[in-house]
């Protein structure tokens, strides 16, 4: 029933309010007044599984701060801006770049993370290292392991211990301003080619060396978890030879991409969204010569300052609405099953975001042996010095 009249609220108006809800454009406090339905949280919990979920990360003492380290482009402000009006936790973000950047600065110590954002294949090297916390799923009652796609979530389980909770999964291609690169480049040997070639100046290619000397192998006819030192050499031969050609080394690549000095970039599926949803010139390619598929995870580092906030805030982040709101601003899919079922129409069917099973077939998740593989990180020190 509606606030103002008796009347029921049409059906039209109900599915429009719920779209706004799960993009983040109106809070749940408001979603449930304008259509009437605060005092019917029962029914609206069996009609919309997940729309209504267990608050518990509201409640308590929690602090007034939480250090966030993530990635760029990665997160719907929205939600951030809900999560601290509703518990007066003021959230700082920090962005970095790449996997290897992160272990550094967790090996160093004295980051003041609370919760942070790595990749699947480097959370073994995390357990190993006594770098992260066993998590506690008493304290994420939002989480349900059954709902989560374990193709994605497995690597979170380390010996029967849980240290991860999953955040969404992706791809790693390319992106392609057709206004500029008319050619349609499918390949990484046509990314290298084009970057030497008619797209000279015009090439952002990632700050970590998994993804950018990944891409080289695979131009290379090579495996993108590579760490074979012949074919690790031949990679960074190409890099070394496309260097001169390259606008920027940078993970931060959508300002290059958008002031259109930038014409193409390595880039995971998400950006390549919200880059073709504003500038639908802007093309997304899963290469036909291989490539990455990944899962990211929401961790507590050992020593987390602020350890009530950091579980309160993985859990508020787990809510299913949370999560579908999240993918429609960042792109990237979820692996709850929860969340995919709230999902609009415009995201289901998002070939970006949902590519087809043959695109994916040459995808490797990344292997662990290469976050720590010296051969690897000295190929990625020499190229950025040459």
């Amino acid at each position: 029933m509606s606030k103002k009249s008796d009347q029921p609220i049409s059906s039209k108006k109900f599915m429009q309010e719920l779209r706004r809800y799960e993009r983040g454009s109106i809070s749940r406090r408001q979603f449930l007044g304008v259509t009437g339905l605060g005092m019917a949280t029962a029914v609206m919990g069996a009609a919309v599984p997940g729309l209504l979920p267990r608050k518990s990360w509201a409640a308590g003492d929690l602090g007034d701060r939480l250090v966030f380290s993530t990635w760029p482009n990665y997160h719907n402000p929205a939600n951030i801006e809900e999560f601290t009006k509703t518990t007066g936790v003021n959230v700082q973000i920090n962005a970095f770049g790449s996997n290897e950047e992160m272990l550094a600065k967790l090996q160093a110590g004295g980051t003041g993370w609370d919760v942070f954002v790595p990749t699947n294949y480097t959370i073994s090297e995390y357990v190993k290292l006594d770098l992260i916390q066993e998590l506690d799923l008493s304290k994420l009652p939002n989480y349900d392991a059954a709902s989560n796609n374990p193709k994605f979530a497995g690597p979170a389980t380390i010996n029967g211990k849980v240290y991860a909770v999953p955040k969404n999964w992706g791809t790693t291609g390319f992106v392609v301003n057709t206004n500029e690169i008319k050619s349609g480049p499918k390949s990484w040997k046509d990314f290298f080619d084009l970057t030497m070639g008619a797209g000279s100046g015009h090439t952002i290619v990632h700050d970590y060396q998994l993804t950018t000397i990944g891409a080289a192998l695979c131009a290379l006819g090579f495996s993108f978890n590579s760490i074979d030192e012949n074919e690790l050499a031949k990679a960074e031969a190409l890099l070394i030879e496309s260097k001169p050609h390259l606008f920027a080394i940078t993970s931060d690549y959508q300002p290059g991409m958008r002031s259109g000095d930038a014409w193409m970039s390595i880039c995971w599926n998400g950006d390549g969204t919200q880059l073709h949803n504003d500038l639908p010139e802007m093309d997304y390619v899963i290469a036909t010569d291989g490539g990455e598929i990944w899962t990211d995870f929401y961790c507590i580092p050992k020593g987390a300052p602020h350890l009530d906030a950091a579980y309160a805030f993985i859990d508020y982040l787990q809510e299913p609405g949370v999560q579908a709101s999240e993918a429609e601003v960042h792109g990237y899919a979820p692996t709850d099953s929860r969340a995919i079922a709230l999902q609009p129409e415009s995201l289901a069917t998002d070939p970006i975001l949902h590519p087809a099973a043959e695109l994916m077939n040459g995808l490797e998740f990344g292997a662990a042996q290469t976050l720590t593989d010296p051969n690897r990180a000295e190929v990625m020190a020499r190229f950025k010095s040459a």
